[in-house]
């Protein structure tokens, strides 16, 4: 991957980072949502995580909200500004360059927000299934991402 000295974002490119990161997230949260409806690790849960991280009594309606919102921040603003500054370093179409950035949105949940949030490195207390499980859906974040951004930055 060759990083390349690029001006500045444009407010294009920043609204489009923003789009795309919305959308994603919209996307990954219905995902989420299904996994918790299904009764599908219940162990895995970054919005109660979020919660904790702020100190929140757990399951009131602050934390459930303070949780989807800190969510929808980090999956709107940060990480859809985030892509729009460096989508043009990364290699490939633009579901490929999404799929890139989802690994590595992935890895820096794994090695930061999993072990602030008492689950260690990669979340193996919770085992093996919620690497899994958080790969995939950072995949799909990643692709839905790449995708909206080009069609919102209409590359």
């Amino acid at each position: 991957m060759k990083l390349l000295h690029h001006p500045m974002p444009t407010l294009l490119d920043e609204r489009a980072g923003l789009i795309a990161g919305f959308t994603a997230t919209v996307v990954l949260s219905i995902l989420m949502i299904a996994k918790s409806s299904a009764g599908l690790m219940p162990q895995l849960d970054p919005i109660a995580d979020i919660a904790h991280l702020a100190r929140l009594p757990e399951g009131t309606v602050q934390a459930l909200w303070f949780g989807w919102i800190g969510h929808f921040a980090l999956g709107t603003i940060i990480w859809g500004t985030i892509y729009a500054a460096m989508h043009a370093d990364l290699p490939g179409l633009p579901v490929v360059r999404g799929l890139i950035f989802g690994v590595l949105a992935w890895l820096a949940m794994m090695i930061v927000f999993m072990p602030m949030a008492g689950h260690g490195l990669f979340a193996l207390s919770l085992g093996p299934m919620a690497m899994v499980a958080t790969l995939v859906l950072h995949l799909v974040y990643g692709a839905v991402l790449g995708m909206t951004y080009a069609r919102a930055a209409h590359e």
